[in-house]
């Protein structure tokens, strides 16, 4: 079977859009695969109401902790620690005035303490930094997960939603994977679009919409993966969008399409559905014509490779 090909929309920042597009295109599509690869905030399942059918932990790297009855109060562990997780606030014990103690939120889990400490009195075991789920969802199949607070290796769990999108559209004979990226350009971002066939940016009608545009678009084309435009509330500041538009075109980026604001969509929202499923308002209109364009740059992309 063909590789499913796999769509990617990503934002310049947080708040433009991005995953209410892609609620939207799931409603829309057939026969796909959907991901939130937005794991340290993650929200599309709030729009598409999923049963968990499989729960797994998500192990992303380990922690060192102290054994409290084999130190020896050297003070070694402080002392190469770099990230200041140590301190010397351990319980005293035979003759020993003080022992030391790892806060396991700072440890970013290098093992160099480990590796130094002539007691060997620090353990560095696995850490259960958050869940990843398979669910079932109105519009089909869903792989999202929930990273711990303060929890680490996002990318990590990234390239794991992805994998297992992959192997459930394989098994299901889906042939489009939809992934909600996450804002910025970040480990989870580069995570999220790496070998990807199409990128959608959404951005909004602001001179920081613009500037941050650059931004994802420059990762998009580091790692040569086609991208393509969107702009959502467009009618907010029309002179913004239409420089924006402009600004893409001239770098090479097509702009597919443009949302208007609409009230409707927050009210689609409160009801814990997509716009384009709560009636025919303006801004469903324009999503319905976005995916129309989005699956069109998607095939177009897919008969130049074959």
């Amino acid at each position: 079977m063909t590789k499913p090909t796999e769509l990617v929309v990503i934002s310049s920042k947080g708040g433009t859009g991005q995953t209410r597009v892609v609620a939207c295109f799931a409603a829309l599509a057939e026969e796909e695969v959907q991901v939130d690869c937005d794991v340290d905030a993650a929200d599309l399942h709030l729009l598409l109401d999923p049963r968990v059918q499989r729960r797994e932990e998500f192990i992303g790297g380990k922690t060192a902790a102290v054994i409290a009855e084999n130190c020896t109060g050297c003070g070694k562990c402080l002392e190469v620690c770099r990230f200041e997780a140590v301190s010397a606030e351990g319980p005293a014990r035979d003759g020993v005035p003080h022992t030391y103690r790892v806060d396991p939120i700072s440890c970013e889990g290098c093992g160099v303490c480990v590796h130094f400490c002539p007691a060997q009195a620090i353990s560095f075991t696995p850490t259960v930094n958050g869940e990843w789920f398979v669910s079932e969802t109105r519009h089909g199949p869903l792989v999202h997960a929930r990273l711990g607070i303060a929890a680490e290796n996002s990318g990590k769990l990234v390239t794991i939603l992805r994998q297992q999108a992959q192997e459930l559209a394989e098994q299901k004979g889906l042939p489009l994977v939809i992934i909600d990226g996450s804002p910025g350009i970040g480990c989870p971002v580069i995570a999220s679009i790496a070998g990807a066939n199409l990128v959608l940016i959404v951005t909004e009608p602001t001179l920081s919409g613009l500037h941050d545009l650059d931004r994802v678009a420059d990762l998009a084309a580091h790692f040569g993966i086609p991208a393509v435009l969107c702009v959502n509330k467009s009618d907010l500041n029309p002179d913004m969008t239409r420089r924006i538009v402009a600004h893409a075109t001239a770098r090479g980026l097509k702009a597919l399409g443009s949302i208007r604001y609409d009230p409707e969509v927050t009210r689609a929202q409160i009801q814990g559905v997509s716009v384009v499923e709560n009636g025919s308002g303006r801004a469903a209109q324009d999503l319905t014509r976005l995916w129309g364009a989005v699956h069109g740059e998607l095939a177009h992309n897919s008969s130049a490779k074959g």
